[in-house]
């Protein structure tokens, strides 16, 4: 399955690259497909490339969305391993 993540720009590095932090992850992408950038925006990235902006309330959103994704699947296998 391939996801697109929502990620916020902590550092524009060149022309068409910046540096986004996923989740504690620090990781430079591309910006080539995108337009008028700017460190604190946030973008949906896919494979390296930023794919488009995004609003910092939507962005949010998804995040926590994610997150709550993440408890859901330790919570299952807890209860999978308790025998329950």
């Amino acid at each position: 399955m391939c996801l697109a993540i929502p990620a916020r720009i902590e550092e524009i590095t060149g022309t068409d690259t910046a540096i986004v932090n996923l989740g504690g992850v620090r990781k430079e992408i591309s910006l080539a497909l995108v337009e008028d950038i700017a460190v604190g925006d946030y973008v949906i990235v896919h494979v390296g490339y930023a794919l488009q902006k995004l609003d910092q309330e939507e962005a949010e959103h998804t995040l926590a969305l994610f997150a709550e994704l993440g408890e859901l699947d330790e919570l299952r296998s807890e209860l999978q391993n308790s025998g329950v």
